[in-house]
């Protein structure tokens, strides 16, 4: 199959690499200095060179922030055929974009990423594929995704967004708040260093992807409960509460629990 992958940076050049030596790959970058490092691959700045290549899928891999930009200047040099892709941990605004294009499409969002992710070992990672669009899109990328290991889940556009707001949003707050309040530390305890390495990874990402992220309209209502349990919890706090801070952890412990025994 011939792929056109949108965008030379980190998932731009992990699919390159996985998908180069099974297909016929060609990279758009504009600058040209990001595909420096990129190999098998055929490499492009213009749109006339994307026209020439006549793709089969594209897959759109460029910052959140550019993904629907970057489709609508593309598309015209596409063939009609040809399935349009992306893989953005945000899908808002994605589905009523897609369906207005009337081009055939398939929406997924691989879970990791190589901020905390062993690329090479995936099995415990995670990837989503939407319900809505191309049958044979869709069985493209869950062949892939099995070929990786990744554990496939298939929700709709609406489902995927509500799966975000709680998978990220939740721990992504925790860490700002973590962030917001530290301090340095001479001696940091165990603990201490492993948050600071995750705040690290959080705050490496990309503005726009954090601000979408905290912007989707299902994570309001789970950064609300995280706002409700610190309450409990302060009070217990003050009250010194010993029976109280029992229970909580009893509570918490079996939330974690639960989610690991859901997991097997």
């Amino acid at each position: 199959m011939k792929i056109l992958v949108m965008g030379a940076g980190k998932m731009g050049s992990f699919f390159i690499d996985l998908l180069s030596f099974d297909h016929e790959v060609a990279v758009f970058e504009r600058d040209a200095k990001r595909m420096r490092f990129t190999y098998n691959c055929q490499r492009f700045t213009t749109y006339d060179e994307i026209k020439a290549f006549e793709p089969e899928l594209l897959i759109n891999a460029v910052t959140l922030k550019y993904t629907i930009p970057v489709f609508k200047e593309v598309i015209p040099y596409l063939p009609k055929e040809c399935i349009i892709s992306d893989i953005a941990s945000v899908k808002t605004d994605l589905k009523d974009f897609y369906e207005q294009t009337g081009m055939r499409f398939v929406s997924t969002h691989p879970m990791f990423g190589p901020t905390f992710a062993n690329l090479q070992q995936l099995s415990e990672e995670n990837a989503i594929i939407i319900q809505e669009g191309d049958c044979m899109g869709r069985c493209f990328f869950k062949e892939l995704y099995r070929k990786l290991g990744l554990n496939i889940y298939e929700y709709t556009f609406e489902e995927h967004d509500k799966t975000v707001a709680y998978s990220l949003s939740i721990p992504f707050v925790s860490t700002f708040v973590f962030a917001a309040v530290m301090k340095h530390q001479d001696a940091p305890g165990t603990t201490f260093k492993r948050h600071m390495r995750i705040a690290k990874g959080v705050l490496n990402e990309d503005d726009y992807l954090l601000q979408e992220i905290l912007f989707n309209p299902y994570t309001h209502d789970q950064v609300a409960q995280i706002r409700t349990e610190l309450k409990e919890l302060l009070e217990i706090i003050d009250q010194k509460d010993a029976a109280g801070m029992k229970g909580y952890l009893t509570k918490i412990r079996n939330n974690v629990k639960n989610d690991i025994e859901i997991k097997r």
